[in-house]
């Protein structure tokens, strides 16, 4: 005799990983227990299929409660013992209650405000999850408390925010990409759509009608795809820019009527690109020349889209790399018509109707600064100066740690792990595993998973809002992020309305106020909205938030922050004698360090390589699957050779995103990075990071 038959249920949320996707996720459960999770078949990006990585995560370690974080613990060893195998059971913390956490936490935190002053203690933070209660609604309890934030952005994309500031007052406005139906031709330039925009590499640039040129030092298999591939050197994307700018103004391609109209600066720039000399970029860039001539008109004339990056402003000058890439479309009239825009992150709140101000508790900052008699709010630090400033014991007294793990992301890299060493230092880390980062905490914090609360998530490519619906309670004793930083205002005696208001009245708060008539649930109903539903046109009123109310291709701004008037055509020197100049992508199995302990994905990726050109190789007497050391002031890591033409000569490859325990170095590729800033922002300058590289073993 058979039982009866399991009852399946079909659910539906969203993915939330810091990537430009944002898919629609279907999930099975058949008795009440999650059988699969999978891309949701009605959804217009995931179109029924997950990307590799996540589809992997999802079934197997998020749902794993041998793996995940069941239960708060607490540090009864010093730091430094085991924390090689964070997901071990060494002996270094015990199991507490929430309320026990709770309590010493905010005890400890309330001695070194008493003490030293909440400037002493450090919020570090990024894109861990995206979704709004998870993501930013935290900042509500860090904002009331007066503690110092570590910029997020300055470890990814802060120089490109602040170069688009100058030129069109924002960065985060960029094309709607339902647009691309009317594009002859999209320029994707310094980003690698395969491993971070996968379903915008399977389906958004294949289905679009136009050309697709890709610029990249690197030939990706979006690079491969496209119908051209301008494979630049590194450091040299503003001699390309103006190359292209020389050929469009020669060639009597500039939008005459609209720069008369919108462009402030435009007289102080001409001279400036009229004294280029295109052999000479050409060389540089290593473009040949036939190629530039083509891009520019096939982009001048258009209408064109151009997909800015983040990877390509990871330079010493990446703020002018930005602006003067994106030239390119004010000079062209690319802006405020079908099929024309630019794009670097579509993260403006306000225009899904999301009140960001209400979400993040900006005015919390008021009653933190009237109870210490403070004039203004601390001045955040940049992730290139966080060991720095953990080396201080004057301004470090404790350190948060959320939605990131630093230690494997951030430079300095051994540095920083003695930073993190010291005895004195109060680390609390919220996560949903054990990481290289939570090895060194005082306390952890388990964090409940994307699967076990609602939330509502803002994807930064496609316009459109996301009901990020729970489907499981949390595993464990996890708590959902808001609630972890509400007990604890709670806790410190924070008596604001923002520490007592549930995730079901702020969603619904959030939703009353956006003026799109929805509410959450009937979001959720839907899954998405595209917010509007019709695409836009970027800029279509001709209104810039800058000073002149136009694009400032001339910015008196830049000039008094330091910098050039106009953007320069500026490149990097080639590396000095014996160097190479090191790239560190992102990996299409990895998402910075998200999915780096899941089992099946480190099968896959193997040893730590390098990537190196067949002459390079052959001049240091490498073969592939060899040994090299690769060194430079800041560290050195032993990685396996992969030889590869799809990089230029010069260049090496070798992959962020490596848990430090996955080798037996106890590293990763940041290990290599020494911090330096961009020109804008105080942001990274990792790609341009130089190596040498040496034989170590056949």
């Amino acid at each position: 005799m058979t039982g009866p038959a399991p009852r399946e249920q079909v659910l539906t949320t969203t993915c939330p990983r810091d990537c430009y996707d944002s898919c629609g996720i279907t999930v099975i459960k058949r008795d009440g227990v999650i059988s699969a999770v999978r891309g949701d078949p009605h959804h217009p990006v995931s179109r029924g299929a997950l990307c590799g990585k996540c589809s992997t995560a999802y079934n197997r370690e998020w749902l794993d409660p041998r793996r995940r974080l069941m239960e708060p613990l607490k540090r009864v060893r010093p730091k430094g013992r085991r924390e090689r195998d964070p997901d071990g059971d060494d002996a270094c913390f015990e199991p507490v209650s929430w309320d026990t956490a709770i309590a010493e936490i905010a005890e400890r935190l309330g001695s070194i405000v008493g003490s030293h002053g909440p400037q002493s203690i450090l919020n570090a933070h990024y894109t861990g999850t995206i979704s709004l209660l998870a993501g930013v609604a935290p900042m509500r309890f860090f904002n009331r408390l007066g503690a110092v934030e570590v910029a997020p952005d300055t470890i990814c994309n802060m120089a490109g925010h602040v170069a688009l500031r100058y030129l069109y007052g924002t960065s985060v406005d960029g094309f709607d990409p339902r647009t691309a139906k009317d594009a002859a031709c999209i320029v994707v330039w310094g980003a690698n759509p395969h491993a971070s925009a996968p379903h915008a590499h399977d389906h958004w640039l294949p289905e679009a009608p136009g050309k697709i040129v890709v610029v990249d030092p690197i030939r990706t298999p979006t690079a491969a795809r496209a119908d051209i591939h301008l494979q630049t050197f590194p450091g040299s994307d503003a001699a390309l820019a103006f190359a292209l700018l020389y050929v469009i103004h020669r060639d009597g391609l500039i939008d005459e009527p609209y720069v008369a109209r919108f462009v402030h600066g435009w007289e102080e720039l001409k001279p400036v690109i009229a004294a280029c000399d295109l052999d000479r970029l050409g060389a540089v860039t290593g473009v040949p020349l036939p190629l530039i001539e083509e891009v520019a008109h096939l982009y001048a004339e258009g209408p064109s889209l151009l997909w800015l990056g983040q990877g390509f402003q990871r330079q010493t000058t990446g703020g002018n790399v930005m602006r003067a890439c994106a030239l390119l479309p004010a000079l062209t009239g690319n802006l405020g018509k079908p099929g024309a825009g630019f794009l670097y992150l579509n993260g403006n709140l306000s225009q899904r109707g999301m009140d960001e101000a209400y979400l993040s508790g900006a005015h919390l900052a008021e009653a933190w600064r009237r109870d210490a008699g403070a004039a203004a709010a601390p001045s955040a630090v940049s992730h290139m100066d966080l060991a720095d400033v953990l080396e201080d014991r004057q301004r470090s007294q404790a350190l948060f740690v959320w939605n990131m793990n630093p230690l494997g992301s951030c430079p300095n890299q051994e540095r920083l792990r003695r930073a993190l060493q010291r005895d004195d230092l109060f680390m609390v880390a919220a996560d949903l595993f054990r990481t290289d980062s939570t090895a060194l905490a005082d306390y952890v914090l388990p964090a409940a998973s994307f699967l076990e609360f609602d939330d509502i998530v803002a994807p930064y490519f496609n316009m459109s809002l996301s009901a990020q619906a729970k489907v499981m309670e949390p595993m464990g004793h996890s708590l959902p992020n808001l609630e972890i930083f509400r007990r604890l205002g709670r806790a410190m005696g924070f008596e604001e309305p923002e520490f007592h208001e549930s995730d079901a009245v702020i969603l619904e708060t959030l939703m009353s106020r956006s003026g799109l008539g929805e509410s959450f649930e009937s979001l959720k109903a839907k899954g998405m909205i595209w917010v509007p539903k019709d695409p836009a046109l970027q800029f279509a009123d001709g209104v810039f938030d800058t000073p002149s109310g136009r694009i400032e291709v001339a910015s008196a701004r830049a000039e008094a922050d330091g910098l050039p008037r106009v953007p320069q055509c500026w490149s990097d020197a080639r590396p000095a004698a014996g160097n190479l100049r090191l790239l560190s992508p992102a990996h299409a199995w990895l998402l910075n360090t998200t999915f780096g302990n899941v089992q099946k994905i480190a099968v896959r990726l193997g040893r730590a390589t390098i990537l190196l050109h067949p002459s390079d190789a052959a001049e240091r007497r490498l073969r592939e699957g060899d040994t090299a050391r690769v060194h430079n002031r800041c560290g050195r890591l032993d990685l396996e050779v992969v030889v590869s033409s799809d990089i230029p000569r010069g260049v090496a490859v070798a992959h962020k995103g490596r848990w430090l325990t996955q080798d037996t170095a106890y590293a990763n590729v940041n290990v290599l990075n020494p911090g330096t800033k961009s020109d804008m922002g105080e942001s990274t300058a990792v790609h341009s990071v130089e190596v040498m590289v040496e034989a170590l073993s056949r």
